[in-house]
């Protein structure tokens, strides 16, 4: 599949998807960061994000604060853009949309939702057996699990500690799949919040979502009080694949 029209008849035409699907998986990243990733040049993966950026598949941002700075300007991060995420797996967003509205006109806003909670089974339906398959994960390490095999590009991020006491994670999704269809119903992010905070036995928080323009779908998952989870790493993240 072509990632973006010209790219496939180049020869640099494999390294360069590369180069735009590890942004896709592991979310906005630096020319350093992704040259060490992908085993390649920085000079080499900076002349791929440039013709990215060119055929505007890729955006080049100042990086979000991550507490406090070092001396000098901060790298630049890059971004994938919609035109960017067109290339990955929403062949049949149109399809998807013009169903949704038809759905959405002759059964209301009850049949959206009906099909929003079906469209999520996945997460309870895939919780429970992944948590048993794999006893050393963390349950938010497991919806991480669930959703990067059904297409997300899921990790788990440590959020900042206070006073030293851990106060939750953060669940990251790098790609949707549904992206285009959820900005024009966001029921789809709601039912797959609900499904979150019914797995976990807490409630839990979207702060971010692909499908309203941000870089990365984010939930926040409280630590529930007196929970053996105590780390304090600042930030970390741990992507499940």
């Amino acid at each position: 599949m072509e990632f973006i029209e010209g790219v496939a008849s180049s020869d640099d035409g494999p390294t360069r998807q590369r180069v735009a699907r590890a942004i896709l998986v592991n979310g906005p990243s630096t020319a350093a960061a992704l040259a060490e990733r992908l085993a390649l040049t920085p000079a080499a993966v900076r002349r791929h994000l440039d013709q990215l950026v060119e055929e505007g598949a890729v955006v080049a941002r100042e990086p979000r604060s991550r507490g406090a700075r070092g001396r000098g300007r901060p790298a630049k991060e890059f971004a994938l853009t919609e035109h960017g995420r067109e290339g990955f797996e929403q062949q049949y967003d149109d399809l998807a949309v013009q169903a949704l509205r038809f759905l959405a006109e002759t059964g209301g806003e009850a049949a959206v939702r009906e099909f929003a909670n079906r469209r999520v089974a996945f997460i309870e339906e895939r919780f429970g057996m992944v948590l048993a398959e794999h006893p050393d994960l963390s349950p938010a390490e497991v919806l991480a699990r669930v959703f990067t095999d059904e297409g997300y590009a899921a990790g788990v991020r440590d959020l900042l500690p206070i006073n030293g006491q851990h106060v939750g994670e953060q669940l990251c999704q790098q790609h949707c799949p549904v992206s285009h269809v959820a900005h024009e119903f966001p029921q789809l992010c709601e039912a797959e919040t609900e499904a979150i905070g019914r797995v976990l036995g807490r409630h839990v928080q979207r702060l971010a979502t692909i499908a309203h323009g941000d870089g990365v779908c984010t939930t926040c998952i409280p630590s529930i009080p007196g929970s053996p989870e105590t780390s304090t790493t600042n930030e970390k993240e741990r992507v499940t694949t």
